[in-house]
């Protein structure tokens, strides 16, 4: 799934006349860049709306964002200034969010006096983990009874009103808020960004995640699921006190950095904005039900797959276009190509995206939507073996009669040529978790099992074969692979 991005611009570039030069060649950019009126002084006084101001134009007729929301926990110093910003908390830390009525004056009128409902998430930023997070959840359901990946401190929050925390989500709570109130509400996470990671030999890095609120109104029905705004921040969450020590160390790393060197790092911000992203693909809520109707885990992998290789087509709509930036991590321009039809996308030239959204995001957005695919490092072709194949081979091996029998192998497609990336592939391709795989083994001479390293996955040969047997792990409930 697409999350939103802050590229700040400087005035050096806005003065250039990039906004004159395409005026008149490319509909919805010519128009004077500013900011949005903002009606909460303490949030006009942070730093980072100083950077939006040269970054987005307006909000156009079409495009309101009603709410922001504003965590209370600083940005790490060791970000570049293009990069997203991170967050460290610390496990099960109470950390303040504050949720700000954005609007501007005759905006939404619907809602006022009315209670909004927002949903508070804890995902993956990575978007393998993303493909199994069922699995993953479910892990750590097993390994840690009876606790929550999320909760809400609702003693001290404020404004609150019907929290809810479903026993089935473990990484979601929901609560409804008046937006002409002061709403604070104080949020706990349980989990650790190493508990997602393959344990290999101690001081693994750990898993970013995000922290995503998308609010709702209520339709005629009286249930809230009509979207009015979403939001996300990318954070990492480490044992007790040990955000407080990766900030330091972050920040004394930066300090011992040449002058030259710091510019090319954002400061680091006393508070963290979400910035605006697209909803959480579950955006159907029953009636008297207190938790989104999921889709199920199937359908959801084969819609972050969908949504990750599909190419912008010429025919798509200016509404569909916009689906296909934020799908693409390319928010932070959603608003500048507001108008724009998947052909008019597809009609600019490499120039014109370079310079629209400079070097880095121009050539990723060119790439993207030329539809460019990067050659994989290495492919392995892999193929479950099961008592039927057993015994055919052995007919076979012994003279009693011709193999016959239809094999499918399974492409897998390496990048990294790691031990947890082949762990990790051949988890998602047999929809387990990679916790249940202990050991990689390949079958050496005599029949040895030899250890997978990355060395030996460096020395494959590409388009090598294999045929995987599982075996029983001796101290634990998971298995070992054997690559036949």
């Amino acid at each position: 799934m697409a999350w939103a991005l802050k590229l700040p611009l400087t005035d050096e570039v806005i003065e250039s006349g990039l906004v004159q030069d395409f005026d008149a060649s490319l509909s919805g950019i010519g128009q004077e860049l500013g900011a949005g009126a903002y009606s909460m002084s303490d949030v006009l006084a942070l730093p980072i709306f100083k950077q939006e101001e040269s970054n987005l134009p307006p909000d156009s007729e079409n495009k309101i964002l009603p709410f922001q929301y504003v965590l209370c926990a600083a940005t790490s110093p060791a970000i570049k200034l293009h990069d997203e910003t991170l967050t460290y908390l610390n496990q099960g830390q109470s950390y303040e969010i504050r949720m700000l009525d954005n609007r501007k004056l005759g905006e939404l009128p619907e809602i006022t006096g009315k209670m909004v409902k927002s949903i508070i998430r804890v995902v993956f930023h990575d978007r393998r983990l993303q493909y199994t997070e069922h699995q993953q959840l479910e892990g750590w359901r097993w390994n840690r009874p009876g606790d929550r990946i999320l909760d809400l401190d609702i003693p001290m929050s404020v404004g609150m009103v019907d929290p809810r925390a479903n026993p089935t989500q473990l990484n979601t709570v929901e609560f409804l808020w008046d937006p002409s109130k002061r709403t604070s509400v104080f949020i706990q996470v349980h989990c650790i960004s190493t508990e997602f990671t393959m344990r290999k030999h101690g001081g693994e890095k750990g898993v970013p995640f995000r922290i995503q609120i998308d609010t709702f109104k209520e339709n005629d029905g009286e249930e809230y699921t009509e979207h009015l705004h979403s939001a996300s921040c990318q954070v990492k969450v480490f044992k007790p006190k040990g955000a407080d020590r990766k900030q330091k160390t972050d920040r004394e790393k930066m300090e011992k950095r040449a002058p030259q060197e710091k510019e090319k790092y954002q400061p680091s911000y006393e508070t963290t904005i979400l910035t605006e992203c697209s909803p959480w693909p579950e955006v159907t809520y029953g009636s008297g039900h207190e938790h989104a109707a999921y889709v199920d885990d199937y359908d959801f992998c084969v819609y972050c797959l969908f949504w990750d290789k599909q190419n912008l087509l010429p025919a798509a709509t200016p509404q569909d276009a916009q689906q296909w930036l934020h799908r693409n991590r390319f928010s932070p321009f959603c608003r500048l190509f507001t108008n724009f039809s998947g052909a008019d996308l597809l009609k600019l030239t490499r120039e014109d995206v370079i310079q629209i959204c400079g070097p880095a995001d121009g050539i990723r957005l060119f790439n993207a939507l030329k539809g460019r695919v990067v050659r994989p490092r290495l492919t392995v072709y892999v193929c479950q073996e099961s008592q039927q194949a057993r015994e055919q081979q052995q007919k076979h091996e012994n003279g009693d009669a011709a193999s016959s029998t239809f094999f499918v192998y399974h492409a897998i497609y390496l990048e990294d040529l790691t031990a947890v990336e082949l762990t990790e592939k051949i988890a998602q391709l047999f929809n387990i978790s990679p916790r249940q795989i202990s050991q990689i083994f390949k079958q050496g001479p005599t029949g040895i099992h030899v250890l997978v390293s990355d060395e030996m996955i460096q020395n494959f040969q590409d388009e090598v074969c294999f045929v995987l047997d599982t075996m029983k792990a001796e101290t634990n409930d998971g298995y070992h692979i054997i690559l036949k």
